[in-house]
């Protein structure tokens, strides 16, 4: 089976189980050559009553190329011009097949016109491109270079990054812009120079997978807080800018920044980051951001994770950024979104391997006999079909008295609307949990509740009002009421909402 881009395949490694190892410890799951070499682009643009420069616009556009460029698609969106932009963009549709045209029967405004163009993407790369003539095409390349070079997973272009030379741009538009770049800045603690670019390259898997809500100009925002809450690998490049005044057609006013200032605020508090999937990203993305829980856990697993570690549905890695630097470290999902983040986040980590692996294949596990000290098993035993099949796989990947740490849900009785909608089909006690490793070749070490805290809250969401998914008010509560109830934790009562047991490959 293929792994995702920019990730080795440990289940092809050499027989020798040192000489694999070797090969893994000195080449980063997205080292520099696993990069592409090209991309094909698809090029984003919308289109509003334009017809005296959208001929030259898309003219430019198509011209482009570059050894970075390996094709392009131009998907332009007339979002219901009446000015006989329309009757333009259809002559030029005819005389060149790489431009894919789509009408709005309405006007939407900018970013609902990106989200109708995003639904026809098939390049590797998103680009947004306005048809003003403000911006030149022929910056793209350089814009390409960090997905080149550096494994990005966004670029924006920037009016006022330092360059050979720059033209004075108009002073209060741009005291203006780097108002609401600072603004910016502060919520999302990203370093940028331009938020309010239009000039936004984004991978395309990436792009697809975030939820786009802003109809107009606040997309550019919207955009932006979102790559950063995924944890993107956002750069920036120079570039050109021409503005134009309002009498020769700019389209954002005064009013426009104001209402980006108001996004900021929302998109800030909001976190809407996954398109609903099979995989529950929306769900599982929820609780990966309870930081302060996650430290927690990390803190009480950290005493029995050893040197080279195979982590079982990492995630966005809350748990592997803890335990990392170790002599070995493999990240594994089969979520997609997931695995893109863990590759990213990967770059620059020789130490550090992504792989795609379902515990429930056996053959994911093939050419890992042997390899690791540690297997991190968090919340998956219950989400499959046939827990013993995986304990083999996991069993076969330890070296001998090597360590599985597994956590599972605890109590039965807790079963619920929660439990579903995360797709748990069991919850453990104890005794059955000690069984099931006994029976799959481990000795048990170690075994203790965890959690306690979170178990009344649990039965309230999930047992009484049958609820689907996590207050975000709740979550926000506990994760800053964490310092003091890890300390009282043990004081609760009540068995744990989960159960975490250590145990030794016999």
């Amino acid at each position: 089976m293929l792994t995702a881009p920019g990730t080795i395949d440990l289940r092809f490694c050499a027989a020798s189980p040192m000489k694999a190892l070797d090969s893994l410890l000195y080449r980063s799951s997205f080292d520099e050559s696993s990069l592409a070499q090209s991309f094909r682009l698809s090029i984003l643009i919308p289109v509003f009553n334009e017809r005296h420069v959208v001929g030259e616009s898309l003219r430019r556009v198509l011209a482009l190329k570059h050894e970075l460029i390996r094709g392009l698609e131009a998907i332009v969106v007339d979002d219901c011009s009446t000015d006989g932009t329309r009757e333009i963009l259809e002559r030029l549709a005819r005389e060149d097949d790489r431009i894919t045209l789509i009408h709005h029967d309405t006007n939407q405004g900018k970013g609902a016109a990106i989200r109708t163009a995003l639904t026809r993407a098939t390049g590797d790369i998103v680009v947004i491109h306005d048809a003003d003539l403000e911006y030149d095409p022929q910056d793209i390349p350089l814009l390409l270079v960090p997905f080149a070079k550096e494994g990005a997973d966004a670029v924006i272009g920037s009016r006022y990054m330092s360059a050979s030379y720059r033209r004075a741009l108009m002073y209060r538009h741009t005291l203006m812009n780097r108002l609401v770049t600072l603004l910016g800045n502060w919520f999302t603690d990203l370093a940028l120079t331009d938020i309010e670019s239009c000039y936004k390259l984004v991978n395309a898997t990436l792009m697809k997978s975030i939820p786009l809500r802003s109809n107009d100009f606040r997309f550019e925002v919207e955009i932006v807080f979102k790559l950063a809450k995924r944890r993107a690998r956002v750069f920036e490049a120079p570039i050109r800018y021409l503005p134009r005044s309002h009498q020769e057609g700019k389209k954002i006013r005064a009013w426009d920044g104001f209402l980006a200032l108001l996004a900021m605020l929302h998109f800030w508090l909001i976190d809407d980051l996954y398109k609903e999937d099979e995989y529950g990203s929306t769900l599982l993305a929820e609780l990966e951001r309870a930081r302060r829980l996650s430290l927690w856990t990390g803190d009480n697993l950290r005493p029995y994770v050893g040197d080279r570690v195979l982590e079982i549905s990492a995630g966005i890695g809350n748990l592997t950024s803890q335990f990392i630097p170790r002599e070995l470290y493999v990240a594994s999902d089969v979520n997609p979104n997931y695995l893109h983040y863990l590759k990213s986040y990967s770059f620059g980590k020789p130490y550090l391997q992504v792989i795609e692996l379902d515990p429930n294949n056996p053959e994911h596990f093939t050419g890992l006999d042997n390899k690791f000290d540690t297997v991190l098993m968090l919340n998956v035993l219950e989400r499959l079909p046939d827990e013993r099949r995986a304990l083999m796989g996991v069993w076969n990947a330890l070296e001998p008295g090597g360590r599985v740490i597994v956590l599972v849900p605890q109590h039965k009785g807790l079963y619920g609307t929660l439990d579903k909608a995360l797709d748990y089909k069991r919850r453990y006690t104890a005794p059955e949990l000690k069984q099931l490793l006994t029976e799959s070749g481990f000795n048990i070490e170690t075994m203790f509740d965890f959690n306690r805290f979170s178990r009344p809250g649990w039965w309230l969401n999930g047992k009484l009002l049958r609820r689907r998914k996590f207050s975000r008010v709740q979550l926000k509560a506990i994760d800053s009421l964490m310092p003091i109830l890890k300390r009282v934790d043990r004081l609760a009562p009540w068995k744990g909402l989960s159960l975490i047991a250590v145990a030794v490959k016999n």
